[in-house]
């Protein structure tokens, strides 16, 4: 599996003017299950193996992704999400010969967590016998793993936060959210240009969560000015 980026081309059109993200309210940002410090949560403790605490820790968020997703896949179809969208990026799918394949966001998310199913039940990649060494490879695959899921998330905060929030269940998106961004900056797993594109929601969730900044207050900026025109990925 794979993903790539490609810069859009101007249209010369102007952009369109970017929409109030509902996300951001501090009234639904406050919203958790609860209130643990998961800045000492998500660290390696000190009789665990690294890349154990990887693979326990990739799966555990694989499923929990999964079955956030799963309360709003109704809402997620292929007319009303006719791209996988991220605020004003644009990602595509890359199958294993490197095409490119435009894709719905149901379609999107079905090849991220198909491939992610494949990966973490195969004992070469994930094992789970005594003994059973990890592969050479396996720190590049869960960071992997890692931005696919990202994408996940934020597709769920930028296109069915209203849905999320119908069914009251922003807290548990918000106190997923929170864990998954301070795991994978703990060991450096997403590149923080990938990042980028939730940066606001990322500085006030994680700010209260014993997370640092980690640079995204200037992320932030940033990431207002790169979103005046459709980028694809």
């Amino acid at each position: 599996m794979s993903c790539r980026k490609s810069k859009g081309k101007p249209n010369g059109k102007k952009p369109a003017p970017e929409e109030k993200k509902l996300y951001l309210e501090p009234e639904y940002t406050k919203s958790r299950i609860t209130d643990f410090e998961f800045k000492e949560l998500v660290m390696l403790p000190r009789e665990i193996d690294l890349n154990e605490w990887l693979a326990s820790n990739t799966t555990t968020f694989f499923h929990h992704i999964n079955l956030q997703y799963s309360t709003i896949s109704e809402f997620c179809t292929g007319e009303s999400c006719q791209t996988m969208a991220v605020c004003n990026t644009q990602y595509y799918w890359y199958d294993e010969r490197g095409k490119k394949i435009k894709c719905t966001a149901p379609q999107y998310v079905d090849f991220v967590m198909s491939s992610v199913q494949k990966l973490v039940t195969d004992e070469d990649v994930f094992p789970t016998k005594y003994g059973k060494e990890f592969p050479n490879s396996f720190e590049s695959l869960v960071k992997k793993i890692c931005k696919y899921l990202f994408h996940v998330l934020a597709h769920i905060y930028s296109s069915h936060f209203k849905e999320t929030l119908a069914l009251e269940l922003h807290g548990h998106l918000n106190t997923l959210y929170t864990h998954f961004i301070l795991f994978i900056r703990e060991f450096n797993l997403v590149d923080p240009k990938e990042t980028t594109i939730m940066d606001d929601l990322t500085e006030v969730l994680c700010s209260s969560s014993g997370g640092s900044s980690n640079g995204s207050g200037n992320g932030s900026s940033n990431s207002a000015g790169a979103q005046n025109h459709v980028k694809e990925r």
